[in-house]
């Protein structure tokens, strides 16, 4: 079979026959892409609850926080000492400074870049320790 793969290869997954193949991001991945988001919206929740005076959005916020445990028991394999919170802190981080690196793009590319490779690299140490072995 004869793999096609779409205009933006850095976005899309191989297709075949119209079927997804290979994805550019692994299960895991796309998980912790997920957690990070939760995390995320468990910040803006808070800052909208004190913003707003409602605490209609802590309701939510709760809520959010048992789904983004939910998923970070799936996604961390090693939890051994700090790293329940050293994992989310590094996610956490990870999120804001990709959103931060948006806010430059089209005044400072040059940091923008710089903030996207910063990124990277605290997306990397997340990983790095999951794959330390817990003893």
């Amino acid at each position: 079979m004869k793999k096609n793969r779409t205009k933006n290869p850095k976005i899309s997954a191989e297709l075949t026959d119209g079927k997804a193949v290979e994805s550019d991001l692994t299960d895991m991945q796309d998980l912790s892409i997920a957690v990070m988001n939760l995390i995320n919206l468990e910040e803006h929740l808070a800052f909208t609850a004190m913003k707003t005076k409602k605490k209609e959005y802590l309701v939510v916020q709760v809520a959010v926080r048992k789904k983004r445990v939910k998923l970070m028991k799936k996604l961390l394999k090693n939890t051994e000492g700090e790293l329940w919170c050293i994992s989310k802190h590094l996610l956490a981080a990870t999120m804001r400074l990709m959103e931060s690196s948006t806010k430059y793009i089209d005044k400072d590319p040059e940091q923008a870049y710089s903030l996207v490779k910063d990124a990277f690299d605290t997306y990397s140490l997340f990983w790095f320790l999951q794959s330390v072995e817990n003893k």
